[in-house]
């Protein structure tokens, strides 16, 4: 290792440790108030931790770094004695970071800069996040902890163990317990991740912040909520529609990252459309936003989503367009697959957007063109039966409001895709 390289690896300790000691310093206050560990000695922590990695490669034994962090532990643990005489509650917080400080120094000699990096910039966020964390931990109940469970058991117990393998004659062959239970997973976890967005920034951010995190959870919750209001306070019918508009753009945004996640080849043909639609439907939003600002904040509820009984039901609904897809394309050809695309995207489009997503893969599949065709009508029909909910439960002045949008996104995504 000649001396560049050398000099190099401890400098980048050294900047991990400068950055995660100003932290600590700015935290607790400045250099003047009582810590256990600033930027002076964060720094010096970190480069000893390269230092030990240094001495256990030059020993060619690892017990002299051992040492050292032995060391470095009893010091931890003697300054955090004398804090906790002084003081009541006092936390592991900064104690641990020293460590951490101290292995990233280490993995800084070890030539693994980018974890290096990681692991400091990492340990440097969860410090400064401690209010944000704190309050969001307070919005969490007791279900919610259980449905991230149950969440984490179909991910990390349930998908392995099932088998990778289609069973019966085409068109029963394409239902593949594991790719179908994958789906399940990814669905769950884009739902998964937008609720807990809603439970990050709080519910009472205004309508159409509502609408946009309601787009990643499921956008029927939000068209169906605000339609109902609308009868009881008419003056807010321009930015509930705002808000449903709003929800509905990212669901095409929503299609296009699951396609992204499984199909590249039909994501190629797929975003023109989907894009369109999404940025007229924004675009109509921002118009609704420009034109009469929401003059007062409201909250809708959400419920964690994610329930193992939704779970199976998503998946036996993915298998089932799965089958009733490639049946059409086997007997029906093209005009069968956008007919039941159709039919099954007015419930839920996300399971049209796997199927065909698994159906265009390979050389023997359905083409991406049709794929592509049949995801926009599965989405056209998912809008249209969510419009059906705004004519049928809200004001006459919702629907007025919201009915330019609905057509400027149907013609927007039909009209490309049909074209090109």
């Amino acid at each position: 290792m000649t001396q560049l390289v050398l000099f190099y690896r401890f400098g980048a300790a050294l900047a991990i440790g400068v950055l995660v000691g100003l932290q600590r310093e700015y935290a607790y206050g400045g250099p003047e108030e009582e810590l256990f560990a600033g930027v002076r000695t964060f720094t010096l922590i970190s480069l000893l931790g390269c230092t030990a990695a240094l001495m256990a490669d030059e020993l060619g034994s690892p017990w002299g770094m051992v040492s050292i962090l032995a060391s470095v532990g009893l010091l931890i643990a003697a300054a955090y004695f004398v804090g906790a005489l002084r003081h009541e509650g006092l936390g592991l917080t900064t104690e641990i970071a020293t460590l951490l400080t101290f292995s990233a120094g280490a993995l800084c000699y070890w030539d693994h800069l980018p974890l290096a990096a990681a692991v400091g910039v990492a340990t440097t966020v969860l410090l400064s996040l401690k209010p944000e964390m704190h309050a969001f931990a307070q919005r969490i109940t007791r279900e919610d902890v259980y449905a991230t469970l149950k969440f984490a058991v179909i991910t990390v117990i349930v998908l392995p163990v099932l088998p990778d393998q289609g069973y019966g004659p085409p068109p029963l062959n394409v239902v593949n317990p594991h790719e179908i239970w994958l789906m399940v997973v990814l669905i769950s976890g884009i739902s998964f991740l937008g609720y807990v967005l809603i439970k990050a920034v709080g519910p009472r951010q205004g309508i159409s912040l509502t609408g946009l995190l309601g787009g990643i959870v499921s956008s029927t919750p939000v068209t169906w909520s605000f339609s109902q209001r609308s009868q009881e306070e008419e003056e807010l019918a321009r930015p509930f529609a705002l808000a449903i508009t709003v929800a509905w753009a990212i669901t095409y945004l929503r299609v296009l990252v699951e396609v992204a996640t499984l199909n590249a080849r039909l994501l190629s043909m797929l975003w023109p459309p989907m894009a369109a639609a999404s940025a007229v439907g924004l675009g109509y939003g921002g118009y609704l936003y420009l034109s009469q600002r929401p003059r007062e904040q409201r909250e809708v509820p959400f419920t964690n989503p994610f329930e193992l009984g939704t779970a199976l039901q998503f998946g036996l609904l993915y298998a089932v367009v799965l089958v009733i897809s490639k049946a059409a394309d086997v007997y029906a050809g093209d005009t069968g697959v956008y007919l039941s695309s159709f039919i099954s995207g007015l419930p839920d489009v996300d399971a049209v957007t796997l199927s065909m997503a698994q159906l265009t893969q390979g050389e023997g599949g359905l083409s991406v063109r049709t794929g592509a065709r049949a995801v926009v009508i599965g989405a056209m029909a998912n809008t249209l039966a969510k419009a059906g909910i705004v004519v049928a439960t809200g004001s006459r002045e919702l629907r007025r409001a919201i009915l330019p949008g609905v057509v400027l996104m149907l013609l927007a995504s039909v009209g490309i895709v049909f074209i090109f």
